[in-house]
């Protein structure tokens, strides 16, 4: 039975492979020291790519894992791995739709919901950190979400990227080049903490230190 997660972890990634072994294999690295460490698991609620490898790690090791995604992305995002393997055989992009299936000791519960909106808002409630892994445009939209939401005093959790084989170099020049044209103060430059392995990651959450530079926005939370 799984016990009661101490901390969870809201992880954002690609629900496709990418073109290295080694991005599935660090994910599903991640997974399984969540679970060692009775950290529980929060993302997209995929069973391919990294979202899929990160959620095994977890769940199959004994750790809490909790997906949540709507019903529309069922077929592109819940596959087998035959099938996913298949397509990736052929070349096919496996983002274009498959069978669901409900194998809840190998991915955790699932919440079916019915919007993008629910899917982030429900991750965002229930986590107490945020990493995020290599993907594509979906996981940077959810990034720099939680990103702004930090920079805006919404909330003041972990941030933290898994920079897998350099996978964001290019982002985090982004960010720099930013900070030197002075649309990121220095300050705020810091709510994002990068680790290049596993054990990063969960020091960069255990180390954080909320940035000074944030805006002091009052919200109403009623």
């Amino acid at each position: 039975m799984t016990q009661t997660p101490e901390k969870k972890l809201c992880v954002f990634c690609g629900s496709s492979f990418g073109n290295k072994p080694a991005f599935a294999e660090d994910s599903y690295k991640l997974g399984h020291l969540l679970a060692k460490k009775n950290w529980g698991l929060v993302y997209g609620g995929g069973t391919t790519g990294l979202m899929g490898a990160v959620a095994r790690g977890c769940a199959s090791n004994g750790g809490y894992v909790h997906g949540i995604i709507p019903d529309a992305l069922i077929s592109r995002e819940r596959t087998t791995d035959e099938e996913v393997n298949e397509k990736l055989k052929k070349g096919i992009n496996n983002h274009d739709g498959s069978t669901p299936i409900p194998d809840s000791s190998a991915y955790g519960k699932t919440t079916l919901v019915k919007d993008m909106h629910t899917r982030k808002r429900m991750m965002g409630q229930e986590a107490d950190a945020f990493v995020a892994l290599p993907g594509g445009y979906g996981t940077m939209e959810e990034l720099m979400e939680v990103v702004t939401w930090h920079q805006l005093n919404i909330h003041s959790k972990p941030i933290v990227i898994y920079n897998m084989n350099g996978f964001y170099d290019n982002f985090l020049k982004f960010i720099q080049d930013s900070i030197d044209s002075e649309f990121v103060s220095t300050k705020n430059g810091e709510i994002i903490k990068v680790a290049n392995t596993v054990e990063e990651v969960i020091q960069a959450i255990e180390d954080y230190e909320v940035s000074e530079g944030r805006f002091n926005l009052k919200w109403d939370t009623t």
